[in-house]
C-alpha cells in the first residue's frame, strides 16, 4: 500500500498545494513588475540613505510575513519541487543524545510513539512541495537507511520519478580520505553530486529539530529579497538568548552581525527590532533578538563559489560560512520563524519534547494537523488493545498491549507490551521492533528468560526506556536519589539530567531498582 493511502493523503507532498496555483500567474505579473534583478552571487552594496542607492522593494511579497502565518500566499516560479534541493545534515556521533544514539544515527532516533527525528524534516520538506532530499550522515546509519526507504523510497516524485528521498554517508574519495568534519564539510565533500542538480537553491536543514515550517514561504522571501543566503531566525527573549548564536540586523532585515551565546553588554548589544521581520510591537518587547536556527536556503552558485572558493577549509555554517558572506559584502537575510521549535540535541531536550505533545489543552507540537501532515513508515500495525487499564494525559501508538495497569502523563511506543500493576508517569517508553509470540514467550520463561516489554507491578517515573527494554517484574525505575549523572551501561541504563534511560536491548532483571 502507498504510504499516501495510509496516511489519507492524496500523496504525500502535494496534499497542501491544490489551492495555491490559482493566482500564481498574476501574482508573479505583479512582482515581476517591481523588482529589480542582480546576478546571483555578486555581493549587493550597503543600503544607502539616499533614494537612487536603495534596493526597490517587491510589490506583493515582504519578508515581514513571519513564515507560519496563514494568510499569505506562496507562488514559486520555478516550482519548488523542480528548482529545490533539500539537504538534511544528520549530525555527528550524537553523544549528548547517548545511549539513545548507541545503536542509531541521531536522526533515527523514535519520536512521538510512531515516528523518528528525520521524519520531521522530510515531512516539512514534502508539504513544501519539496521532493529531492539528500540525507548527510555518517554514524550508525543503518536503521536510519532502513526507515527512509520503508517509509519515503516508493512514495516519492509520482509517475515521472523525479522525487527522492537518499542518504549520503560519509565516504572516501580521492579529493578527501576524511569523515565529515562539520555541516559546511559535508556539504562540500559532496558538491559533486549537488550540483549535477538543476536547481536554483540548496535548502539546509537539521535532522534533529522539531518544528512545523513552510519552506515554501523561507524560499520565496529569499528569491523576493533578493539574497545570496536567508536565515531562519527565531525570536528570543533576554533569559534564552544566551544559549544561542544571535544575529543583528539592519532596517531591511538583512543581518550584519554575529554573536556565538554572548552575555552582559555584549548580549544588550545584539538586541534588534523584531517588528522589521514581522513581530507586534507587544511581542518584539518580549522577544528583542534573534537566533539563527540552523536552517539555510543558499542560492546554487552562490555555494560552489562559498565553499570552493572564497572558505574552502571552513568546516562549520554556523560559525564560518555565513559570518564570512556577510563579511565579504554577500546579502544575508534574516527570516522570522515564529512558532514551536526545539533542538532536540539532549536527552533532556528529547524527554521534554516528547512529554510535551501530551500537554494539555494545547500540546505543544501537534502531529493532528492534516494540512501538513508528519509522515513515517506504514507499518500496517493493529489498533491498541487496553484492558482494564487507567491511562490519562497520555499518547499511545500503534499496536500496544496494555493490562490493567495505570499509566499517566506519558508517551507509549508502538507495540508496546505493559503487564499488570504496573504503573508508568511522566515516562517515553519507545516500544518494540517486533512483536514475540506466546510460544517465544513461553520458551523465553522455561528458560529463565524475560519478554520485550514492562513486566509485572514494574514502577516507572520520570524515565526513557528505549526500544526492545525486556523490564522483569517489580523493577523500580523512579530514582528516588535523585542523582542527576550516571554512566551505569554494564546495568542497562543511564542517567543524564535525572532521567533515567534504559539502553535499547537491555535486560533490567525481576526487582531491579534502578537508581
Amino acid at each position: 500500500m502507498a504510504m499516501a493511502a495510509a496516511m489519507g493523503v492524496a500523496s504525500p507532498y502535494h496534499a497542501a498545494h491544490a489551492a495555491a496555483s490559482t493566482s500564481c500567474d498574476s501574482l508573479r505579473l505583479l512582482v515581476a513588475e517591481g523588482r529589480p534583478r542582480r546576478p546571483r552571487g555578486v555581493a549587493s552594496s550597503s543600503s544607502s540613505s539616499s533614494s537612487a542607492g536603495r534596493r526597490r522593494r517587491p510589490l506583493v511579497f515582504s519578508p515581514r510575513a513571519v513564515s507560519d502565518s496563514k494568510s499569505s500566499q506562496t507562488c514559486l516560479d520555478p516550482d519548488a519541487s523542480t528548482s529545490v534541493l533539500g539537504i538534511i545534515l544528520g549530525g555527528g556521533a550524537g553523544t549528548r543524545l547517548y545511549p539513545l544514539t548507541k545503536k542509531r544515527a541521531k536522526p533515527a532516533v523514535p519520536l512521538g510513539a510512531n515516528y523518528r527525528l528525520i521524519d520531521i524534516p522530510v515531512s516539512n520538506c514534502l508539504n513544501s512541495n519539496i521532493s529531492k532530499i539528500y540525507v548527510l550522515t555518517q554514524f550508525n546509519s543503518a536503521s536510519l537507511n532502513r526507515h527512509l526507504s520503508r517509509a519515503y523510497g516508493n512514495n516519492i516524485g509520482g509517475y515521472k520519478n523525479e522525487g527522492f528521498v537518499e542518504v549520503l554517508a560519509a565516504q572516501q574519495s580521492p579529493d578527501n580520505p576524511n569523515w565529515f568534519q562539520g555541516t559546511a564539510d559535508a556539504v562540500r565533500q559532496y558538491l559533486w553530486l549537488f550540483e549535477e542538480h538543476n536547481v536554483m537553491e540548496f535548502l539546509i536543514l537539521a535532522g534533529d529539530h522539531l518544528y512545523r515550517m513552510d519552506y515554501e514561504k523561507f524560499i520565496q522571501a529569499h528569491r523576493e529579497t533578493d539574497s545570496d543566503i536567508t536565515v531562519a531566525a527565531l525570536p528570543m527573549d533576554e533569559k534564552r538568548a544566551t544559549a544561542f548564536g544571535l544575529m543583528k540586523i539592519d532596517e531591511e532585515g538583512r543581518i550584519v552581525e554575529f554573536a556565538e551565546k554572548p552575555k552582559g553588554e555584549q548580549l544588550k548589544a545584539m538586541m534588534v527590532d523584531t517588528t522589521i521581520l514581522g513581530l507586534d510591537d507587544v511581542r518584539a518587547k518580549e522577544m528583542p533578538y534573534i537566533a539563527s536556527m540552523g536552517i539555510y536556503v543558499i542560492s546554487k552558485n552562490v555555494m560552489l563559489q562559498l565553499l570552493r572558493e572564497q572558505f574552502p577549509g571552513a568546516n562549520d555554517f554556523g560559525s564560518e560560512v555565513i559570518p564570512g558572506a556577510t563579511n565579504i559584502g554577500m546579502r544575508v537575510q534574516a527570516y522570522l520563524y515564529d512558532g514551536y521549535w526545539e533542538d532536540i540535541g539532549t536527552i533532556e531536550a528529547f524527554y521534554n519534547a516528547n512529554l510535551g505533545i501530551t500537554k494539555k489543552p494545547v500540546p505543544d507540537f501537534s502531529f493532528y494537523d492534516r494540512s501538513a501532515p508528519i509522515y513515517t513508515q506504514p507499518r500496517h500495525l493493529p489498533p491498541s488493545k487496553v484492558l482494564d487499564a487507567d491511562v490519562t494525559d497520555s499518547v499511545i501508538g500503534e499496536g500496544c498491549v496494555i493490562k490493567n495497569c495505570k499509566i499517566h502523563h506519558s508517551v507509549v511506543g508502538l507495540r508496546s507490551c505493559i503487564s499488570e500493576g504496573a504503573i508508568i508517569e511522566d515516562s517515553l517508553l519507545m516500544g518494540a521492533d517486533y512483536y514475540e509470540t506466546e510460544a517465544d514467550k513461553k520458551l523465553l520463561g522455561e528458560k529463565g528468560g524475560i519478554p520485550i516489554g514492562i513486566g509485572k507491578n514494574c514502577h516507572i517515573r520520570r524515565a526513557i526506556i528505549d526500544k526492545n527494554a525486556r523490564i522483569g517484574d517489580n523493577v523500580k525505575i523512579i530514582n528516588v536519589d535523585n542523582v542527576q549523572e550516571a554512566a551505569r551501561e554494564t546495568d542497562g541504563y543511564f542517567i543524564k539530567s535525572g532521567i533515567v534511560t534504559v539502553i535499547k536491548d537491555a535486560l533490567l532483571p525481576s526487582g531491579t531498582v534502578a537508581a
